[in-house]
């Protein structure tokens, strides 16, 4: 059985740092696997943050790129997502991502992903 669970969320304040984790068991998200962060704000749809295409090719939505770094550990079978420069705009529940194919050259859609975390809250005060 496949899970894929974050950790890492919490409250930051405006302007901080904060790593997310993804832990796969089940799956190895290793080269050729499709990887992505999403998250979604009260009242509004899933949102593409971060993916790691299948070449390896990383893509970020405009709202969080030179802001935030998506990484994974092969060791470790681990997904990261490094956020700084936070915003109170980037609260939300986040939500790490994998399929076994994507193109890194656009950001796939939520339920287009086979295996989905749960999530992980991020709170950014003022």
């Amino acid at each position: 059985q496949v899970q894929l669970v974050e950790s890492g969320g919490g409250s930051v304040e405006a302007g901080g740092s904060r790593t997310l984790s993804c832990s796969a068991s089940g799956y190895t998200l290793s080269s050729g696997a499709c990887l992505a962060w999403f998250r979604q704000a009260p009242g509004k749809e899933h949102q593409g943050v971060a993916v790691i295409g299948s070449d390896g090719s990383t893509r970020y939505d405009d709202s969080v790129k030179g802001r935030f770094t998506v990484s994974r550990d092969n060791a470790n079978n681990t997904l990261y997502l490094q956020m700084n420069s936070l915003k109170q705009e980037d609260t939300a529940m986040y939500y790490c991502a994998a399929t076994s194919y994507c193109s890194g050259a656009y950001l796939p859609g939520f339920y287009g992903m086979r295996y989905r975390g749960k999530g992980t809250q991020v709170t950014i005060s003022s």
